[in-house]
């Protein structure tokens, strides 16, 4: 039997070894080992138990001292020993033996210039399905020509750490070893931690190669190839928007920017399907069938048809696909320098202007401080929404200081010129909270495309004395008073109070966490009364 070389791995006997799968095998598989269900589309269909979300808190990067004085320490990247992390992976290796074990062996990042070949070694049929769809799948030369992977993982949800003996914070742990290429997950089967995991390792890697990796969507005009990216957390809208049917879609969620342009790290899309319809996302809708993952979607046994508006599994149902499943895809996945960049929000207060024009330093501002609302679902105990700064946009899974990124930023939005927009694709008219609606999804998009096209070019705007933003007064194809953040509330006293409120969170969370950047920065965000 051909094992590929997971010796090396301290995998030893394994009762079969199987690698580059294709989806009909990998599904065929799946369903054998009674890992899912398919659907009435065709798809791979799988409930992850208790771990439906990322679990940041079991998050870990081995400090070695190597990588030391380079990793952003703290909440976000919490060190573990080397030692400990040889114990957890070879106690996850010695789980693995005497089983059915898969291998995927892509790669990461559309240029190949910066491309990481990465092996992907997964207990489950189903993850390895999901990994196929998510990377670069290489073509048979390549795979023939593999040779070494530039990282190895190690992939067990059903190897559970003990807290206490492995020195980890529960069943669950997610480790990085930059140091020695190699990454381990167990305890968890949230194929999401696989996918942000290879994320997390291209966030560090790409920096030493002049490339500014980005937590974004991207796409691109399929005329002159003028290409936008989107930055936004999950659930700000980077995959709804990036769908573009006028526009080739570049990628859906990671990025890299070189002195080339943008490139997907990725070969594949992992959209979020709660309230899924076919009206208001068809590119995704219609991605869901043979070949694709879908995650605790609740589906009738009988008729296998998902109801895609059931969040009591969770909030965060998802499929994984490859991106050729989007009609207007871009192959390769690369474009031009970015003309347009927009920064996604999903704003709970309800105050944030739905579209602002931002100058290069409150571009940089909006940047570190990375404002949202976490949407209920996206980490396991959050089930409502919550309003948070994530630096970068991504601050998970940044392991550098963000400084580091920063400046890249800084550096590109000078050397091209690139503007920035804000747009907030929260709630409008009132707070979450409140029971307002979060604004529609073709007014946004109405405005992502005058932002893109130049419209806003030719149109005045006025300034928001609170946040320090201009806003246009009108925009083609939405109402001129949806564009009016305070206009849009009954209660113009509530509206200030919320607003004030926001702004000051704004000021205190700066302070707190960038104190040293440049003042032109720092003065130019929100202006609390």
């Amino acid at each position: 039997m051909e094992t590929y070389g997971i010796e090396k791995l301290g995998i030893i006997g394994p009762k079969a070894v199987y690698r580059n799968l294709t989806p009909a095998q990998l599904t065929e598989a799946a369903l054998r080992r009674g890992e899912g269900s398919l659907s009435n589309t065709g798809a791979l269909v799988v409930t992850t138990g208790k771990y439906t979300g990322r679990s940041p808190n079991d998050k870990f990067i081995v400090d070695t001292e190597g990588v030391h004085n380079e990793i952003a320490w703290g909440k976000v990247n919490r060190p573990i020993s080397r030692e400990k992390f040889d114990a957890i992976k070879g106690k996850v290796a010695a789980y693995l033996q005497g089983r059915e074990i898969f291998i995927f062996d892509g790669m990461a990042g559309a240029d190949p210039k910066y491309t990481k070949k990465f092996r992907i070694v997964n207990e489950l049929a189903s993850q390895n399905l999901f990994i196929h769809d998510l990377l670069i799948r290489p073509t048979a030369e390549e795979l023939a020509n593999f040779g070494e992977p530039d990282y190895t993982m190690l992939v067990a949800p059903g190897f559970k750490c003990d807290p206490e003996v492995d020195g980890v914070n529960s069943e669950a742990a997610i480790m990085i070893d930059y140091e020695a290429h190699m990454i381990v997950i167990c305890g968890s089967q949230y194929s999401g931690e696989i996918k942000k995991s290879v994320f997390s390792t291209m966030n560090y890697v790409m920096t030493k190669e002049n490339v500014l990796p980005m937590h974004c969507s991207a796409n691109m005009d399929p005329v002159t190839g003028e290409t936008a990216v989107f930055f936004g957390l999950s659930g700000t809208g980077k995959t709804t928007l990036s769908a573009d049917p006028a526009r080739k879609l570049i990628g859906d969620d990671e990025h890299g920017w070189s002195p080339d342009g943008v490139f997907n790290f990725e070969g594949g899309c992992y959209a979020k399907c709660i309230n899924l319809s076919a009206e208001n996302e068809p590119d995704i809708y219609n991605a869901i069938k043979f070949g694709s993952l879908v995650e605790n979607v609740v589906m009738d046994p009988e008729t296998r048809e998902f109801d895609f508006d059931d969040g009591s599994l969770t909030e965060n149902t998802r499929v994984g696909y490859p991106i050729d499943y989007i009609n207007n895809a871009a192959v390769p996945s690369r474009g031009g320098i970015p003309k347009v960049v927009i920064f996604l929000t999903a704003d709970a207060f309800g105050v944030l202007p739905p579209i602002s024009r931002l100058s290069r330093e409150a571009a940089m501002y909006h940047f570190v401080t990375g404002f949202t609302s976490k949407l209920a679902g996206t980490e396991r105990g959050v089930t409502e929404p919550q309003p948070t700064f994530s630096t970068l946009f991504g601050e998970p899974f940044m392991p550098m200081d963000p400084a580091v990124y920063a400046e890249m930023l800084g550096k590109k939005l000078d050397e091209y010129g690139t503007k920035v927009y804000l747009v907030n694709t929260g709630w409008a008219g009132g707070s979450a909270a409140s029971g307002a609606k979060r604004m529609k999804l073709s007014y946004t998009r109405a405005m992502v495309t005058a932002a893109l096209n130049g419209s806003f070019d030719t149109i005045e705007f006025k300034h928001h004395d609170v946040f320090n933003v201009d806003y246009p007064t009108e925009c083609p194809n939405v109402p001129a008073e949806k564009l009016d953040a305070r206009g849009m509330w009954e209660d113009k006293a509530a509206y200030d109070a919320q607003a004030n409120k926001l702004a000051q969170m704004f000021a205190d969370n700066f302070a707190k966490k960038y104190p040293n950047m440049p003042k032109e920065i720092a003065e130019a965000g929100p202006k609390p009364l």
